[in-house]
């Protein structure tokens, strides 16, 4: 008996003894059960790591409102330091499930989400803590953005081939519908103390807009989540196994000798790296861009609607790309970006509030695309891949998506501050997602590729 397989043995809790997906009859007596529940697990803990991920975004617009002396630039910032953090801590989260199994990744990366949502709630109830303390927690709230680096490769490797579309998928929209939560659920929450009690959930805060003065509360969004995090992290102690697939870190690193894995990378910085990056700053965008309008729009009525699109979107897509083909799929969506990101460029600088119905509309759609984008990159990489090098090419491609946050946070506050509008950087991505078209009908989509998938 081989060194993992005799540690599989010893800790039988944690370790199933044999997994073989792709063998129908082990599939229907045994495999099937096993990984829908743990499918199911996981991604309830994902949509809170996405919650968690994007708290930070649902707050920071009415931080100014409350009392906090923030610039335009520095507001971007809070919105990008999760993002920061959640594509570093992607690149370590890539090789823990091979090292350590699904129980352990997910039960322990679940509850440190209790480190940033604690943070915030004693924070925001301060108008006068420091910048840095806000940029700190900001970065903290990218445990969140981690963790879908070690959740997918699990999920990729308890699934036949067949239906890791549709798998990944599920697992991926539901867990984004995590954004569109906690930016819907913010701006409801925040309006009442919390369980009736000011002595245990802390005071009211003022918050000024147009002139009215209203009672708010903060520090609900994050308290909200403290007991799901709590139940659903030690709910996968109980109930998860790991995957008998085992690598030590070292032998991980063979993903970076194929070309695939960079080609795939910037397939998937095109539709997660998008996704994720408006997603953080779509309130802002709708803030600097028509709050100077009488009749201003709240961004947070708004800005769950695209988190929301995209996340649907990937769940629908995934069963599509199973039937029609990740490439093919991921061709129609890249194209979908490309128009949908001119428009935007047309309309994200406007001089009426009658241009914005035409600026959501465009935002909506390029939610849409990348959401279908997200789902069908996500199909290809198994089929270019053996089981242990997708889920690692799977968690690699992640977490340098997820940097989208950040890079759309400096970019936007970098535009702003020197152009004071985001026109230059939506016309710039037009031009990247047009390349990764082009990338994807040569090498995967076109008649005659070497690499259909």
């Amino acid at each position: 008996m081989s060194a993992p397989d005799r540690s599989i043995a010893k800790a039988s809790s944690t370790w199933l003894p044999h997994w073989d997906p792709e063998n129908d009859a082990f599939w229907n007596t045994a495999g099937s059960t096993i990984a829908w529940r743990t499918l199911a697990i996981t991604t309830v803990n994902l949509t809170l790591a996405f919650a968690a991920w994007f708290l930070v975004s649902a707050l920071v617009v009415r931080l100014p409102q409350v009392g906090y002396t923030f610039s335009p630039s520095q507001l971007f910032w809070l919105t990008a330091m999760p993002g920061l953090a959640g594509g570093t801590l992607r690149l370590i989260h890539m090789f823990l499930t091979p090292m350590f199994g699904t129980r352990h990744v997910v039960t322990l990366s679940t509850l440190s989400l209790l480190i940033p949502l604690l943070g915030w709630f004693f924070a925001v109830q301060d108008p006068n803590v420091p910048y840095w303390v806000l940029l700190l927690l900001s970065f903290l709230a990218g445990l969140g953005g981690g963790n879908f680096s070690s959740f997918m490769p699990s999920t990729s490797l308890f699934f036949p081939k067949r239906l890791l579309g549709t798998a990944l998928a599920i697992q991926a929209g539901i867990g984004n519908l995590g954004v569109s939560i906690v930016q819907f659920v913010t701006p409801w929450i925040i309006g009442f103390a919390l369980l009736g009690s000011t002595a245990l959930m802390g005071d009211s805060q003022t918050l000024l807009k147009g002139g009215v003065e209203s009672q708010v509360y903060l520090q609900n969004a994050p308290a909200v989540f403290v007991p799901f995090v709590l139940v659903f992290g030690i709910t996968a102690w109980l109930l998860l196994k790991s995957v008998p697939v085992k690598a030590n870190f070292a032998e991980q690193f063979d993903i970076f000798k194929s070309r695939h894995t960079w080609s795939m990378t910037s397939l998937y910085i095109m539709t997660f790296g998008g996704f994720s990056g408006l997603a953080a700053t779509f309130p802002l965008l709708i803030k600097e861009g028509f709050g100077g309008f009488e009749g201003a729009p709240d961004p947070l009525k708004w800005a769950f609607w695209g988190p929301l699109v995209g996340s649907l979107a990937r769940v629908a897509a995934g069963p599509l790309s199973d039937k029609l083909g990740g490439a093919r799929v991921t061709q129609w969506a890249g194209i979908g970006m490309v128009v949908c990101t001119v428009l935007v460029a047309m309309n994200v600088s406007p001089d009426s509030l009658d241009e914005f119905p035409k600026f959501v509309a465009s935002m909506l759609a390029l939610f849409f695309f990348a959401g279908i984008g997200n789902a069908s990159t996500f199909k290809q990489m198994p089929m270019l891949f053996a089981p242990r090098q997708a889920a690692g090419v799977i968690g690699f491609t992640a977490a340098i998506a997820a940097y989208g946050p950040f890079l759309f946070g400096m970019l936007f506050a970098w535009s702003f501050g020197a152009f004071e509008s985001a026109t230059p950087v939506f016309y710039g991505l037009s031009v990247f997602f047009a390349f990764n078209v082009l990338l994807n009908w040569w090498m995967y989509a076109r008649r005659g590729a070497a690499n259909p998938c």
